[in-house]
Formats: structure tokens, sequence, C-alpha cells
């Protein structure tokens, strides 16, 4: 047991030894010890304690311990990324907040725990189709959602790493032993790529050359195959598409003669156009698209020479329009001109081979059988072997083409004349005398057409192909072939109800085909069996893309989810894994849980030492990475640390914060003079509103908004018809202010209508006799116990007409007189009236009453005394009561009251209660 312990404290003690002393961080937490790894970034500040490791992960300027947090902030910190690590900001330079995460791709680490030289394999641009690359690592770190597909062991099974692994020894067995790298590709691209494809960060499929799609599914215009390759050169149909043979059907047409504005020509490199012969151009301006003079257009859409000695003939029929010199009219055949006879100056006629000399015939030209002359070019009908041509006879060669032109010798016409339509050149095979000019054979052809059966044509007919030693003549299939290309034996559809299959004719589609239109077209590149050409109609995969999904082969399950060889579908981890080789808890390649790590496939518990937590992103605990060591070490001290401080000490933030900005103050002030702006503006807006409906309330009440009539409107049209309208206006403006009037007549009336309500209360509530003889039937309101105010200038026997006096001095006196509508104090100075309406008085709908108020409220001065006496006469008089201290008080102060000599004795000031008070009311 011992030799165990000596033998591990040894192993251990060589491998601090060979670690480097560093501080190794994450956010929130920092541990000082030995450690060999390379992963990360490494952060450095002039004049800092010591440098700092960072590892993946997001840093800010609140970023604990306080160590990280002053390397963060100083103004001079600089950052020296590891293999395939970066900043967001992709610069050395230290920008907050701070991102440090794996470019996309793998890091591959020769140690375990992200220890050694990393090497760094980016995401490919191109698929890996069956390929692999071997690679021997204990640790790797993948990016962020990146996944990658390698091969482990000697079985080569195919696993799928979504995570960082920092020991690959803890694999499971299903992952263990040699690995090698099939794909790797971002998983960031939804729906995913196809096999052609290959997903890049940016979430979008990167297609190779000759591919296209969203899912790079296709191939472009011009491409075929599985691999997308080019159609040959030169060719305009070719057999394209991702599911095409390549095989071409029709070749680039160089200088066609529409490209110079030709018909039946050919165009040059200098643009242009040569004319076939009998060809010239039309009256509209297009080359080569009418018949020369001497010849005519048959029906077969080609000029052909006129008879001999025609000088201009008919098109369709050929008949001669007119006659060459030397030559008459054909009695019998309207095509033809008959030569005239050849006589002497004595009438002899000379026979066929001479001509008249004169008074003689002399001999023709062996070149000529007839002529008008002795020269080879007076012939009017050649030598036999020999065809006029422009007036002089040339011979030809075997094919009876005429020598130093592309025509054919006419025995029928002794001419040479056209070859067959489209022609550029033609030949008679075992060409003799007897020969006609419809055995003519086509052996060129103008640019666009090909040669079948000696005719120029537009494309081969069917069962034929278009030779490609040439790309100019039709070639007869195989008699298996219903159809072919290329050659004859490459058959495209087949005779006796079989099926062409590249090339061939079977009875059934081989796998990875399916049939269509008599062919066996080629499944997508991404299917292994299928049920059509598109690259979602897969029945089966190959093991490039293994999971088949809603008709489509795709590389991958999604990341908690494995491929069950046995059903070939995808089935869910165990829930202990974030990702896994197989079912179970012992086949996890990553841990759902950031409190587990991963130890021989399973996930357990990390129990990480010295308050350090598990690393996200990397499977492992902090303490792992950075092993400190403890003061004893089997009863031996280890090498004390060095002393950095700030290591364990939060962050400490300063809350504390600067003087605002002059343009920050000018921002507020402008702010809330806008804001203050605006509540101006929405309060005087709902003002106006207010007051629109005031008005219009009142406008509707007193009937002013009332809308004029059509009758109102004939009228109106009347007066401006007959001139009448000027009186009308003054109507309009009687009619406004009369209705004025009537508003304050109303008004009044309501007024007058609350002084009588008021008079009612103060008589009610005033002398106790009065009130009692007056009020109403069934009231219970008995006289008043309080003495009454209106004793006066008869005793208790005129205290009733003292009121009656009093009632119509206030209520029946005069306008100027009246107490609420009273003349100014300018008017009663000068004696002038008031030259504007009375001022209106404020109106109490619900006034407060009292005693006091009640019954001095109609106390005057002014009061008549015969209106008294009918008063009097009227009602009866009520039982005298002597008016109190109080209300005499009241009488005497009041303006307008009654004189002096109506009080019954003076007011005397009297002490009341213990208050001291001299109210005289309260006595």
């Amino acid at each position: 047991m011992l030799s165990v312990l000596f033998t591990a404290f040894f192993a251990f003690s060589a491998s601090v030894a060979a670690q480097n002393v560093s501080v190794v961080c994450i956010a929130g937490q920092c541990l000082e010890g030995f450690t060999n790894t390379t992963i990360g970034a490494t952060l450095s500040a002039p004049g800092a304690q010591t440098d700092v490791i960072l590892l993946p992960d997001t840093y800010s300027s609140t970023s604990n311990p306080e160590l990280l947090h002053n390397l963060l902030t100083a103004s001079s910190a600089s950052l020296s990324p590891a293999t395939g690590f970066s900043n967001s900001s992709g610069q050395s330079s230290v920008s907050l907040p701070l991102t440090l995460a794996l470019q996309p791709g793998m890091a591959i680490y020769p140690q375990a725990l992200y220890s050694g030289q990393a090497q760094f394999s980016t995401l490919p641009s191109t698929p890996q189709t069956n390929t692999s690359i071997p690679f021997s690592a204990s640790s790797l770190s993948l990016a962020p959602n990146v996944w990658a597909a390698v091969s482990a062991g000697s079985s080569s099974t195919r696993v799928i790493l979504w995570s960082s692994v920092p020991d690959t020894a803890q694999l499971p067995t299903t992952a263990s032993g040699s690995l090698a790298l099939l794909d790797m590709q971002s998983a960031s691209c939804s729906p995913q790529c196809s096999g052609n494809g290959v997903c890049s960060a940016s979430g979008t499929c990167t297609c190779p050359a000759g591919f296209t799609g969203s899912s790079c599914e296709s191939c472009v215009s011009g491409h075929f195959g599985p691999q997308c390759a080019a159609c040959p050169a030169g060719c305009t149909e070719c057999d394209d598409g991702i599911n095409g043979s390549g095989v071409c059907a029709a070749f680039a047409v160089s200088d066609p003669p529409a490209s110079c504005n030709c018909v039946n020509g050919e165009c040059g490199s200098n643009g242009q156009c040569t004319c076939l012969p009998g060809w010239t151009a039309a009256s509209n301006g297009t080359q080569c698209a009418q018949c020369a003079s001497g010849y005519f257009l048959d029906s077969s859409g080609n000029c052909e020479i006129c008879q001999l000695g025609c000088a201009e003939c008919s098109d369709g029929t050929g008949d001669c329009i007119s006659c060459a010199s030397g030559f008459t009219q054909d009695a019998n055949d309207k095509t033809k001109c008959d030569s005239t006879g050849q006589t002497t100056s004595s009438g002899t006629a000379c026979p066929d081979g001479s001509f008249s000399a004169g008074s003689s015939c002399q001999a023709c030209s062996p070149s000529c059988q007839t002529c008008h002359g002795s020269t080879s070019n007076d012939c009017i009908i050649c030598a036999t072997g020999t065809y006029s041509l422009g007036g002089n006879c040339v011979q030809t060669n075997s094919g009876g083409v005429c020598a130093g032109t592309s025509m054919i010798a006419n025995n029928n016409k002794h001419e040479c004349d056209t070859c067959p339509s489209k022609c550029t050149s033609c030949q008679i095979s075992s060409f003799s005398a007897a020969s006609t000019i419809n055995q003519a054979q086509c052996t060129g052809c103008l640019p666009g057409y090909v040669l079948s059966q000696g005719q120029c044509v537009e494309s081969c007919p069917s069962g034929t192909f278009l030779s490609p030693t040439d790309n100019l003549t039709c070639t007869a299939c195989s008699s298996s072939c219903g159809t072919c290309a290329g050659s004859a034996s490459f058959c495209l559809t087949c005779t006796n109800n079989q099926i062409a299959a590249n090339g061939t004719c079977v009875n059934t589609c081989p796998s990875n085909t399916f049939s269509a239109s008599g062919r066996c077209i080629a499944c997508h590149p991404d299917c292994a069996t299928c049920a059509g050409g598109s690259f979602d109609q897969c029945t089966s995969c190959a093991k490039t893309l293994p999971v088949l999904t809603s008709g489509r082969c795709l590389a991958t399950c999604s990341q908690n989810q494995y491929l069950d060889g046995t059903s070939a579908a995808c089935e869910a981890c165990d829930s202990s894994c974030a990702s896994c080789s197989g079912p179970g808890p012992n086949a996890c390649l990553a841990c759902s849980s950031s409190s587990n790590v991963l130890r021989g496939g399973a996930c357990v518990a990390a129990n990480c030492t010295g308050g350090a937590g598990v690393v996200s992103g990397l499977g492992a605990c902090l303490s792992e990475l950075v092993l400190v060591p403890s003061n004893t070490s089997s009863g031996g001290s280890s090498a004390p640390l060095p002393s950095i401080t700030g290591i364990s000490s939060p962050t400490v933030v300063s809350s504390s914060s600067g003087r605002l900005q002059w343009w920050e103050i000018l921002l507020m002030a402008l702010g809330c003079a806008f804001i203050f702006l605006v509540v101006v503006m929405c309060w005087r807006r709902r003002a106006r509103k207010q007051r629109q409906k005031a008005t219009a309330a009142f406008a509707s009440a007193k009937q002013l908004d009332r809308k004029e009539g059509w009758r109102w409107k004939l009228i109106r049209f009347g007066e401006r018809l007959m001139g009448g309208g000027g009186g009308d206006a003054q109507k309009h403006a009687d009619a406004g202010e009369i209705a004025l009037w009537k508003m304050r007549a109303a008004e009044e009336a309501r007024h007058n209508q609350y002084r009588e309500r008021e008079m009612e209360k103060m008589m009610m509530s005033g002398g106790g006799g009065y009130a009692h003889s007056h009020s109403h039937a069934g009231s219970s309101r008995g006289p008043s116990p309080l003495p009454s105010l209106y004793e006066g200038r008869h005793g208790h026997d005129g205290t009733k007409e003292w009121y009656d006096e009093a009632f119509e001095r206030e209520y029946d006196a005069p306008p100027n007189d009246h107490r609420f509508s009273s003349h100014s104090v300018f008017s009663q100075v000068t004696g002038v009236p008031r030259s504007g309406p009375e001022p209106r008085q404020p109106v109490r709908t619900n006034p407060l009453t009292s005693r006091f108020s009640t019954t001095t409220l109609g106390t005057s001065s002014g009061v008549s005394r015969s209106a008294g006496e009918r008063n009097k006469s009227k009602r009866k008089t009520p039982s005298p009561r002597a008016p109190s201290v109080a209300q005499e008080y009241a009488m005497s102060v009041r303006k307008g009251s009654p004189s002096p000599r109506l009080l019954q004795k003076p007011l005397v000031p009297t002490h009341t209660g213990d208050s001291g008070s001299r109210n005289p009311f309260r006595q």
C-alpha cells in the first residue's frame, strides 16, 4: 500500500513539475495553481501582478473577482487568443463585454483537459463525401452549435459529437478507440442542408460549384448528375439536372444565318452574309430572302434556275415570263424558250452544230451542241458532258458538281442548277447523263441545320441521333432503341416494352433509380432508394446520411437523440445525457446536468474541490484544469504559490456618478420644455372642446341652431333672382335681436320666481302673527317664538302695516332703486342714465337661509304708505309683538332701513355670559 502511495506521489510531483503556475479564470471565479491548459486566451496588462488565462466565457466590467475586473478594465489590457480562439471584436485589444469562444470548427488537443499544442480544423466549405480523416486526440473542443461526425474504433461506428470532450478516454465503449473525422457542420441551418451542401455558421447552406437551391439540392442549368458536372462543351440541349445523364441532344450553332440578318446564306467572320446560289436581298432589307433574277421559288422553298433561254420566270410554276434575246416562247411548254433558227443570207437553215455566217453556215465550237457564234462563249446548248453556267460551258465531277461552284448539273435544263433547300453543297451519286436533279443529296447545310437522309433539316427525326463525330449527320439508332443519343446503342427509350436504364434496355429498374416515361431515372444523391427524383422522396438512406425523416435523408438526429441501428429511427437518450451514442445511462457523450461530469460514458457528480464548479461548455471542473496543491502532501510541504491579491475578493464597482455634461443638461431642458408645450396644447384643446360643447348645448336649448329647410332656401333663391334680398337680411337681424330679448326675458322671469320664493321664506320666518295667519294649509310651521322685527310707527298695532310697506318698498320699487340693479355711482352723481345694459347679478340657486337674512331681506326705507294701507285692508292684523333688540339693531344699521323713530328704544350693549361678549344677538 505504501509503495502505491509512494509511486502516486512521485507521479503527481512529476506532473506538477511539468506544469506552470498560472491564474485561470472564468466569469465569477479565478484559481491560482499549476496548469497545462492551452484553451482560451491570455489576458495581460502593463503593471499587473500576473497574466490570467481566460477560459471560454462572456466577461464584463462587473465580472468577479477583483483581479479579473482590474485586468479587464485596464486601459492598456491586451488579449492573446489560443489556437482557434478569438474574442467578439476580433482584435487583440479588450472591448467589453468580451465574449471568448472557439471559432466555428474543432480544436484537437494531444493531452487530456485541453492541454498541449492544439490543432484547429475549421468548418469545411464542401461536403466530406466518402472520406475520413484520422486524428489522435486526448481531448477536443467544439465551437458552440457545431457537430462533428466521427468514426470510432475498429468497427468504424458513426458517432455524432455535440459538445467538447475533456478526456476521450471517458467516452463510452461505442465511441472509444481511434477516431476519424467523417463530417463537421454547423447545426444552425433549418431545414438541414442536403448531402451536397455544408451548413455555415451563419445558418445558410454553402453550395459547391454547380449546385443550387436553399439546401443545395439541385443543379444549376447546364449541369447534371450527382456531382452536378457541366454538360459537354457546345451543347445546347443536354440531359441536365441532378438526375440527368448529361447526354447532348443538340449542339451550339456558331454564326447562324439570323446572326447577320440572313436567311439563306452563311455569316462570315466579318458579319457579312454570303447568299446561296439563286438568292438575293429582299425588298425589306433581309439578306438572301428572295430569288435572284433568272431563278424562281419552287415548292420546297428553294430557288431553282429558269429554263435555258428564259430571262425571268414565275415562282411556284417556273413559267417563263420573258425570253432572252434570240429565244421565243415555246408554244407547248410555257417554262421553255426556244432559240430562233440560224439561217444564211440566202435563207438556208443551218443545221445543229453550226451557225449562220452571212451567206454560209459555219461549225460551232467543239464545246457547243448549238451556238450562235464560233467561240465557246457563244453556245446555246453545251456539248455532252458540259453544262451552261453564266454563258459558259463547264464540266462536272463524278458527283455532278459543276466545276468551280457548289451547283449541281441539271441534265434536263442543260444548266448548272442549285442544290436542294438549305444545302451549302450537294452531289449526285454515280452521276451520268441520265441522272436527274431529284437525285441530288446534300453534303453540307447552313448553320443550325443537320443532315438527315440527304436533306438539311432542323433536328434529327425520331429513331436517329446526331453523330458526335461531325455534329451534323443524323444517324439511325440500333434496333433495340426507340430513341438514342451519343451512339446508336445508347438508348433513351426502348422497344419491346423494355425500360432504358443508363443507356441499356432492361425489364426492371435497378436500385437507386425509379421508372418514369420509359426510363430509369437516378434517385437524388441523398437517397439509397426513392419514389421520385426529389431529395425529399427517399425511401431508404445511405451510410453518409443515415437518418430518414419525412422522406429526407439527414446526417444526424437531434442533439438529445441517437440513431437506432435496428429500426433506423431516432431514439431519445437517457435523461442524464445531453448527447449519446446509444441507449441507457452508460452511453453518454455529454451530461445534461451542469453539476455532472463524464466518467466512462456515465454522468456522475463532479465533486469539484476548492469551491469550483463545472466550467460551462468544457465538461470539467475548474479545479481539474488548475491543480491547487495543499500545504502538505504525504508528509511533505509543497512549494508555496506566489502571493497574488484580488483572486478571492469580489469586484467593487463605484456607484458615484459624475456631473452632467452641458449637452445632457440642454437635452433635459429641451425635453421638459417640449413636455410643457404638449401639456399646454392638450389643455387648450380640451378647453376649446368644452366651450364648443357648451355653446352647442346653449344653441340647441334656445333653438338657435335650427337648420333652414328647403322652403327657406327656395325663398332665398327667389329673392336673389328678383333682387329682393335686402330686406331679408334685416329680418334675420331683427329675428336675432328678438331671440336675444326672449332669452333675457326668460332669465328675468326665472329670477323673479326665485325672488318670490325668497320672500315667501322671509314671510314664513318673519313676524309670528303674520306667518301664522298666512301659513299654507296643512303646514306644521307655528308662529315664530322670536319677537317681531317690524313693530313700528303705530305701536304694536302697526307692525303688519310697516312690514307690508317694507315689502312693497323692496320689491315694488322703481328699477333705479332696486337693490339688485341700481344705478352706478357715476349715474347717481351726474344724473346721466346708464348707456349700456344693466349688469346682471349672480343668482343663487340654493341659498343658505338664516333667521337674520330672511327677516331683514325686505327692509327698505322707501315703502309707500298707501301700499301699506291697501295690504292692511286685505289682511287681518295679527296680534302685535315688539321686535327684539337684535332686530332693532339690524334695522338701524342696514342701508335704507326705517327711520330711527320706528325703534322702540336705543340699542345698549350689555355683557352676556362669562365670555364677556358684547354681541346683542346673544342676549
